[in-house]
């Protein structure tokens, strides 16, 4: 008997670092378990610096899109997490029967300082956001 795969979507301001980063964890760790899908209150591409530092610890994220919210696709998810204090309060209500998990990641666009500072702090949201979509699957699994 196979379990059905929970749906899961990632919320951030500009889907471009932070619910970026978590869908490619969340595809790496999960991939057999879960389908995943991120997106934003506005699209920004995909951040350079969130596929720099993933490539560090072997994710690809460059093939991955920027998104803007889709209400019909957010009612189908089995979880919404936000990573973010905007998509928190700005992201359409969620469905009854749809788990919500706020993750106030600080976001490392925006970080000045020079580039290795900056690096610094993606890889600070990068590791932080590892650490949570793990214990999120170990989750689901248990």
């Amino acid at each position: 008997m196979t379990m059905k795969k929970k749906k899961i979507m990632f919320l951030c301001t500009a889907n471009s670092c932070r619910s970026q980063m978590a869908e490619g964890f969340a595809k790496k760790f999960g991939k057999d378990l879960i389908k995943v899908y991120s997106a934003g209150l506005m699209t920004a591409g995909v951040h350079r610096r969130a596929i720099a530092v993933m490539k560090e610890v072997g994710i690809d994220i460059s093939k991955q899109d920027s998104k803007e919210i889709d209400e019909e696709l957010l009612r189908q998810m089995d979880i919404i997490i936000t990573l973010c204090v905007n998509a928190e309060e700005y992201c359409p209500i969620t469905p009854p029967g749809i788990k919500r998990i706020y993750w106030p990641i600080k976001d490392p666009v925006g970080t000045i300082g020079t580039e290795e500072d900056i690096l610094k702090e993606f890889r600070r949201a990068r590791d932080e956001i590892k650490e949570k979509v793990q214990k999120l699957i170990q989750e689901i699994t248990t």
